[in-house]
Formats: C-alpha cells, sequence, structure tokens
C-alpha cells in the first residue's frame, strides 16, 4: 500500500508541475487515446499498480486542465493545496458522515466547517446546515425545508402525505433563474414551468418594483451572483416585500454568496443575510475537490423537519446528525478539506482569494474593451461577457480559442447576444495567466 500511494502522489505531483506546459483542453490525440481503455471486464485480478499507470498515462492526457491557472469556464475553480492533501487523507480514512457513531472526527470537522462558512458568508447565528454535492442538491435541500414549512402552516404534512390534495404554493423567480433552481423545483414537485417569472434589468437583476403579489404560500428565489453577469439581485427590496407577506424567501448564491466573504465586495450581498435559505457551492470559490456544496436554514426545525430519518438500527447522539440535515444517507466526509481550506486561508485569505479573482476580471474586461470588443455586463465580480462582432464571429473566437489550448472561456447567449463568458474562479489564476490568455483572445481575435 504505501508503494503504491507513493506512486500515486508522484503521478499526481507530475500531473500537476505539467499543466502551465499543456494546452488547456486536451488534444484530439489524447482523447482518441481513450479507445485503449475500452476492453471487457478483465476475468482475473492484476496488480494495482498497472491500473494506476493505465489510469495515469491514458486517462490523464485527456483530461481538462482545470486545475490550473487558465480555465476560465462555467465558473469552476482549481483546488487549494491544502484542500487537496486533506482530502488525499481524509479518502485514506475512508469516513462515513452521516452519524457521529461512523466518525466522531467527520462529525465535528463538519460541525466546525459549516460554523465557519456561516460567518464568513454573513448568515444568522443560530441557523443550520449541511454538507452536499454542490449549488443544485443545496437548492433541492432548502427548498426542500420551504416547502415543509409553508405546507407545515396550512396544516399538511408533506413528508407524511405527499403533494397529492395539497394545499397550492407558488413559486417566484427572475427572469435569469438558474438551471438548477428549475431542476431543484422539478425534483420536489412544485414545477419548472410554474414558477411565476419577473422581469429583470439589463445585467439579470431582478425587478422588485415587477413583483407579483405574495403570500404565505409563495416561496421566492433570489440570485446573488448571475451565471453570466455576476449581478445581485435586489435583496433588501424583495425580502423586505416578502417579510410583510409572510413569504419565504431563498437565495441561490453558487458562488456570488463569497462577495460575503470580502470587506471590498460584501454590499454586493447586502440584505441576503436576511433571507430564510441559502444554497452555495464550496467547489467554486473556495477551491475545495468537487463534489462539495452547503446549504443553509434559518430556521433548523424546518431544515430538519424535512430531512429527519429515522430506523431502529440508527444509533444516533445527542448532538448535531448530518443525516437529519441533508437528504444523503452514506456520503465522503466532504468537511475535512471545506475545514482544511478554511483553516489554511482564514478570513483574510478567503476574502483575497475573491478580491484577486475579481481583479483579475476587470483586468480582462478593461484589456478586451481597449482592444474595441464589446463588454456586455458591469464587472461587479468574477464574471466577464464579450462579444467579438456579430454573433458567427463571435461563436468563431471562442471555438478558435478552446482549440489553440492557451485557456479556455465558454459561449452563451446574454439577452439575444452570443457572447464568450469568462469566469475567474480559481486560486491558481496568476497575472501572467491572465496576460497570456487577453494575448491568446486577442490575436484569435484578430486572425478571425
Amino acid at each position: 500500500m504505501r508503494e503504491l500511494l507513493h506512486d500515486t502522489a508522484e503521478r499526481a505531483a507530475r500531473y500537476l508541475e505539467r499543466l502551465d506546459d499543456r494546452p488547456v483542453f486536451p488534444s484530439s490525440s489524447a482523447v482518441a487515446g481513450l479507445a485503449a481503455l475500452d476492453e471487457p471486464l478483465p476475468e482475473k485480478p492484476c496488480e494495482p499498480a498497472a491500473t494506476l499507470r493505465l489510469l495515469d498515462e491514458v486517462a490523464g492526457p485527456a483530461t481538462v486542465a482545470s486545475a490550473g491557472g487558465r480555465y476560465f469556464g462555467f465558473v469552476t475553480g482549481g483546488t487549494q493545496p491544502a484542500a487537496l492533501a486533506a482530502s488525499w487523507l481524509a479518502a485514506a480514512w475512508d469516513q462515513n458522515a452521516a452519524f457521529t457513531v461512523m466518525s466522531p472526527a467527520a462529525a465535528r470537522l463538519e460541525e466546525i466547517a459549516l460554523g465557519w462558512l456561516a460567518e464568513l458568508l454573513g448568515l444568522p447565528t443560530g441557523c443550520a446546515g449541511a454538507l452536499v454535492s454542490g449549488a443544485t442538491l443545496a437548492n433541492v435541500t432548502a427548498l426542500a425545508a420551504a416547502r415543509h414549512a409553508l405546507l407545515l402552516r396550512q396544516g399538511w404534512d408533506v413528508e407524511r402525505d405527499g403533494l397529492f390534495g395539497a394545499p397550492p404554493l407558488s413559486v417566484v423567480v427572475g427572469d435569469e433563474v438558474h438551471v438548477s433552481v428549475l431542476k431543484a423545483l422539478g425534483l420536489l414537485g412544485l414545477g419548472r414551468e410554474r414558477v411565476l417569472r419577473v422581469p429583470v434589468d439589463a445585467q439579470g437583476r431582478l425587478r422588485a418594483d415587477a413583483l407579483p403579489p405574495l403570500s404565505d404560500s409563495t416561496i421566492v428565489c433570489l440570485q446573488a451572483g448571475n451565471v453570466n453577469t455576476g449581478a445581485f439581485d435586489p435583496a433588501r427590496e424583495v425580502i423586505a416585500a416578502a417579510r410583510a407577506a409572510g413569504a419565504w424567501v431563498h437565495v441561490d448564491g453558487a458562488f456570488g454568496l463569497w462577495a460575503a466573504a470580502s470587506p471590498a465586495y460584501a454590499q454586493l450581498a447586502d440584505g441576503l443575510g436576511d433571507a430564510d435559505s441559502w444554497a452555495t457551492d464550496t467547489h467554486k470559490y473556495l477551491n475545495v475537490p468537487y463534489d462539495s456544496g452547503a446549504v443553509f436554514c434559518r430556521h433548523p426545525e424546518q431544515l430538519r423537519g424535512a430531512m429527519m430519518v429515522g430506523a431502529a438500527y440508527l444509533q444516533t447522539a445527542d448532538q448535531r446528525e448530518a443525516a437529519h440535515y441533508g437528504p444523503e444517507f452514506s456520503r465522503r466526509a466532504r468537511g475535512v478539506e471545506i475545514w482544511a481550506a478554511l483553516r489554511t486561508l482564514g478570513r483574510t485569505g478567503v476574502a483575497e482569494l475573491v478580491e484577486r479573482t475579481c481583479r483579475h476580471a476587470r483586468r480582462f474586461a478593461a484589456a478586451l474593451r481597449d482592444a474595441g470588443h464589446s463588454v456586455h455586463n458591469d464587472v461587479v465580480l468574477n464574471q466577464v461577457l464579450v462579444s467579438f462582432g456579430d454573433a458567427d464571429t463571435t461563436r468563431k473566437v471562442v471555438a478558435a480559442l478552446q482549440a489553440e489550448g492557451t485557456c479556455w472561456a465558454g459561449a452563451t447567449t446574454w439577452q439575444g447576444r452570443a457572447a464568450m463568458r469568462i469566469s475567474v474562479s480559481s486560486w491558481a489564476t496568476s497575472d501572467e495567466d491572465v496576460e497570456r490568455s487577453i494575448a491568446a483572445m486577442l490575436r484569435v481575435a484578430r486572425e478571425l
């Protein structure tokens, strides 16, 4: 085992050291090389070292270099060194984080990590939380708590009796709602298309003056960080209206909620702490390994009511049990790497990480605008939208840039306009990475 793990560490270190010298997206030959993995299920065991070698030498070259500093797609961060090392150690421990009896260490680290996260994100003291696979499942969990609370108010136990015959609920979203919220609503039986959509402004912010009538059977979903522009819905105005009506407010803050961790950007998150529930990713801004996210709820009894589970064989403790606050039973100990990242960075380190990526985004926007290209968004956080002429030319520039390999940014359509979307989310992105990427973008645009 020791020899195998040493070999693994050497291969992993070598992979990371070579990221700077390889294309961000794998070559066509590397992708074609994956055909070597297409083999029948082996009849007999083989040496673990041989399996590892095949994985490293065949699959490794066909990976996307998202762990490096020049990947700007999908709001994807790299993995901080401390979080990577903690993840390896946690994998060696092989702990199930569902109940304290399964791992006192995992339970305690998770509880500490959730407390630190809530503090950094400006959430109220005493809120309950859970670690999940990402913001999609965090949205599912939070909206399940909202569904539980609003129906219980009307005398309906949805966990016991289901939705057949239940009193109706209404859901209000901005017209730029993220698809993960709609997916969550679909999974919960609240309907992706039954939502009431509120018009948005030119930056994608929900217009508070266009809210429909709200009631105590309404869930309002706000967005902290539009996935294209980085814009924030007007929390104070919307939450005040929701409070007056008795509505539940949920915040989808996959990456934008992290603005609260930076004194320089905390004003963007102003008022969000007054909501009822929040969803965020830790594999985005905090840069811990996939899959990792967090959900928080102002009302612990409502989250517990939606997620509580019991059976005669389950041995529970008097303290918090993770399985009572999230949807999963067996799961890995995500809290280990989150704790390690937060313990290593500290409050100022997290703030600096947010501020650095935002500075990089502003640099991208300024350089591209100065070169005559159209930047469509106010760069308030880490997102940049840019077009290189008409829609066809813009799409060609994006495709050519991705093929060229210096960096990787995705394509999107923003309010009817084709654009390239630059998401700066990684601790590994340096000033040099940004300048190399800008040069490649401008060169590809000139050539086309």
